[in-house]
């Protein structure tokens, strides 16, 4: 019973989460003009909404997952950085108008960006590509926590039905 509690409150902070990215797209949306690389930030605009709808479609998946209470925390704290690790690179380097060496769009130099300093640059880097493996970590273990349950213990989980 502990570990269906912690899924459905995992998958509550994840619907918040969300919502928030959602406001956050919407008034990020207002300093695109603003920030130093204007092009970059359109980006972080549509990340974060993309972002927003995924963390809403998994929140609500959240609760049915086969999963154990350690299994749940890292998949939920590592698909929380990852968003949140992608996001932040984007918005820093839109902020900056550097990062040069690591966001490109499809091959193309973006409008607005020139390099940074060393520690700028790097910065960039390690949250962009930090992304990464904790994304992917909990993806893996999202698929895994869909798998097919036991017809037996699926009885015995979902709420009205009886077993005779």
């Amino acid at each position: 019973m502990k570990t269906i509690s912690l899924l459905q409150r995992q998958g509550q902070r994840l619907l918040q989460l969300g919502m928030a990215l959602f406001l956050y797209s919407s008034f990020e949306g207002f300093a695109i003009p603003f920030l130093a690389s204007p092009r970059i930030g359109l980006s972080v605009h549509t990340l974060s909404g993309l972002q927003a709808i995924m963390l809403l479609a998994i929140g609500l998946i959240w609760p049915k997952l086969r999963l154990s209470p350690r299994a749940a925390k890292t998949a939920f704290w590592s698909l929380i950085y990852s968003a949140v690790a992608i996001l932040a690179a984007y918005t820093v380097a839109a902020y900056w108008g550097v990062g040069i060496e690591t966001i490109s769009l499809m091959g193309e130099l973006p409008h607005g960006l020139t390099p940074g300093t060393p520690f700028q640059e790097t910065f960039i880097k390690v949250l962009a590509y930090s992304s990464a493996p904790t994304g992917l970590l909990a993806f893996v273990l999202i698929l895994w926590g869909l798998r097919i349950a036991d017809p037996l213990v699926a009885d015995i989980h979902s709420p009205g039905i009886e077993r005779s």
